[in-house]
């Protein structure tokens, strides 16, 4: 129905799709959304949202174009396909800013990356210098360095491209805490973004969905072990069984001589 297939698409563009194929598993065309049905499916403004999930997918694996690092700006710059693996000066049309192809800070002629680094940690401006992220909107992945930009929600992250999930405001890794410690202490105390009331009725689900695990465990075991012993006993009947058909077949050749 379309109210199916408009939750479909939309679902489909909040996970970074870069074609939307047919729902229908068995579908013999494997046929793809078009621009214009998506369009008329999940609105104007989540065909953008796709389109730019595209052109982020097509830039990342196109080596001869990058983003330029300036936060803001969202140009795609080309590069020189002569020096296509080594760090080169690289021009944005639109911020007019040189920088460089490998550690995406301002270009420095004559210097390898490490040098100019450490030049910028003698001036107190460290590997931030040149051409920064806005660090209260703008921070890249800790496990993939893959910027990320944070306009609403809570301060829960998860990467688009590793799936890692990390605090925003101290980058620590909440892949295991899935209870949300990480909130209850130290300098993120109470700032995660939500209620203490939603808080406590998201730790009252995860455990109730590990009690029901355990429950349903607890019930089965039981049953397991008493029927192991009936399973255990037809098998052996029929492996004897089997067993006794073979020796009585090897016997009459012998009887009959």
């Amino acid at each position: 129905c379309l109210q199916c297939m408009k939750s479909y698409v939309e679902f489909e563009v909040a996970e970074g799709a870069y074609d939307i194929s047919c729902p229908d598993a068995q579908c013999p065309s494997q046929g793809v959304l078009q621009q214009d049905e998506i369009k008329r499916l999940a609105g104007n403004e989540l065909l953008e949202k796709h389109l730019k999930y595209r052109l982020n997918r097509e830039v990342e694996i196109d080596k001869s174009r990058m983003w330029c690092p300036r936060a803001g700006c969202e140009t795609v710059c080309n590069l020189c396909p002569s020096k296509r693996c080594q760090p080169q000066s690289v021009h944005c049309p639109t911020c007019t800013v040189n920088f460089c192809s490998n550690c995406k800070l301002e270009w420095h002629a004559g210097l390898t990356c490490e040098e100019y680094n450490k030049q910028l940690a003698k001036q107190g401006r460290g590997e931030e210098a040149g051409i920064p992220f806005d660090s209260d909107l703008i921070k890249c992945c800790p496990m993939c360095n893959v910027p990320i930009e944070k306009d609403e929600g809570c301060a829960q992250m998860m990467c688009k491209r590793c799936k890692h999930v990390f605090c925003w405001y101290c980058l620590a890794s909440l892949d295991d805490d899935f209870l949300l410690r990480h909130y209850d202490k130290g300098p993120c105390k109470n700032k995660l973004g939500h209620s203490r009331a939603s808080v406590i009725w998201h730790r009252t689900q995860v455990i109730g969905i590990f009690a029901g695990f355990g429950i349903l465990l607890l019930v089965a075991s039981p049953l397991l072990l008493l029927a192991a012993p009936c399973i255990v006993c037809c098998k052996c009947r029929f492996c004897n069984a089997g067993t006794t058909k073979l020796d009585n077949e090897e016997e009459l050749p012998g009887e009959g001589s």
